[in-house]
């Protein structure tokens, strides 16, 4: 016979990890709402590729409109915000599913979360920012080390929350 305890240990470190990513997110999100202008100038001189290696072969990829910069901080912001909600959900779905033994609608609805942290972080800052925009370049707008801190802590959250055993019944498909 297995012991309670060792059949939720799983799925509490799910919903924990889960609640620390939305922690962070809903932080990350905050921070930009209520500190506006201190990463909108962070992604206005990374579009704007202006403290790169300024390599002509590259910098007709700049983008120099302050409108369409502010555009690409404010779909930043909106994104960040939509995943701290899908994972504040997540969470308290965690949280009933905990007790009721049935966790799998908590499992998808943060691997949704957990999956625009990824694409955030991964697509966006490491691929887009910093190859595309030559971000690595920039001694001073430099967000890789805190992208990849993002990525890395959402990836093995997402690992753990598929791992077998993750979710409070085998077969549940509430």
């Amino acid at each position: 016979m297995t012991d309670r305890r060792q059949t939720t240990a799983l799925p509490l470190a799910a919903a924990v990890l889960t609640a620390t990513i939305a922690l962070h997110i809903t932080l990350i999100a905050f921070g930009n709402i209520t500190d506006f202008d201190t990463n909108r100038e962070f992604v206005r001189h990374v579009l704007a590729m202006d403290t790169t290696f300024r390599d002509p072969e590259m910098m007709w990829r700049a983008v120099t409109s302050k409108a369409a910069q502010d555009a690409a901080y404010l779909a930043i912001i909106a994104w960040e915000t939509v995943a701290a909600a899908v994972l504040l959900a997540a969470t308290a779905l965690w949280t009933l599913g905990l007790r009721r033994g049935r966790t799998e609608r908590a499992r998808r609805i943060a691997t949704v979360g957990l999956l625009m942290v990824l694409l955030l972080f991964g697509a966006g800052f490491l691929a887009v920012g910093g190859e595309w925009f030559a971000m690595w370049q920039s001694k001073d707008w430099n967000g890789l080390d805190a992208a990849t801190r993002n990525l890395t802590l959402a990836g093995i959250v997402l690992l753990v929350i598929h791992l077998p055993g993750a979710v409070g019944r085998q077969g549940d498909t509430e």
